[in-house]
């Protein structure tokens, strides 16, 4: 490891721990929602990433969303975060357990408003009495239906089917989002040549009918984005 690439480690780590210990004292939604677009503009830049954003319009100020997204890098929670920028959409991601006990994102995870999904639990009526409340409260609910990182040649992986019944069971309008790059090979590129500028792109697509039944979720993905 290059003596940049240790120095941008120890940056985002200390970043991370920062801002996750600013959330930490917060708990007014607003607030904490402008304090991960500042962490995620902030990293997204000292990376010299940029995000341009498409289709913005089609997001309603102050709308309630299922916000789904396409995920193959650490760093789309933050390029979402930017898309919805100046909308008044103040959303949780659904965080798997790993990430809570995370030393690089613990702090932060458990702090910035998530939902935590333990997958290996054989009882999932928490899980979703914790997304009925925070629906109620008027969050919005961000996830990545393929259920983990896409590490694969292709552009998605197979839809988990919780996403699905999410929205149904919460009657929340589907938000699709697609990061129109492989981000994992942007980061590692940003990391290996910092000096590099780089651009990622994100489309919002038309909303997605919770109601919907005609096809399933991940078929009427691939149909607004052509994949």
């Amino acid at each position: 490891m290059s003596l940049n690439q240790i120095k941008i480690s120890l940056y985002s780590l200390f970043l991370t721990h920062k801002f996750g210990l600013k959330l930490k004292k917060v708990s007014d939604a607003v607030e904490a929602t402008k304090l991960r677009l500042e962490y995620a503009e902030t990293l997204l830049s000292r990376l010299n990433i940029s995000v341009e954003v498409e289709g913005a319009e089609k997001i309603d100020q102050g709308g309630q969303y299922l916000i789904i997204s396409n995920h193959r890098s650490i760093i789309d929670p933050l390029i979402v975060e930017i898309a919805l920028k100046h909308k008044n959409v103040n959303s949780l991601w659904v965080a798997k357990k790993e990430l809570y006990n995370s030393f690089f994102f613990g702090t932060f995870t458990r702090n910035a408003g998530s939902i935590l999904l333990d997958r290996d639990s054989k009882q999932m009526s928490s899980f979703f009495k914790d997304i009925k409340t925070n629906v109620t409260q008027g969050y919005s609910i961000c996830v990545f239906p393929e259920g983990t990182r896409n590490k694969n040649e292709t552009p998605l992986s197979d839809f988990k089917e919780g996403s699905q019944i999410i929205a149904m069971k919460n009657r929340l309008q589907i938000l699709p989002v697609f990061i129109k790059a492989n981000t994992n090979a942007i980061l590692m590129e940003a990391i290996k040549n910092n000096t590099k500028d780089l651009k990622v792109t994100i489309e919002i697509g038309d909303l997605i009918d919770y109601k919907d039944r005609s096809r399933t979720l991940e078929e009427t993905y691939k149909q607004r984005f052509s994949l």
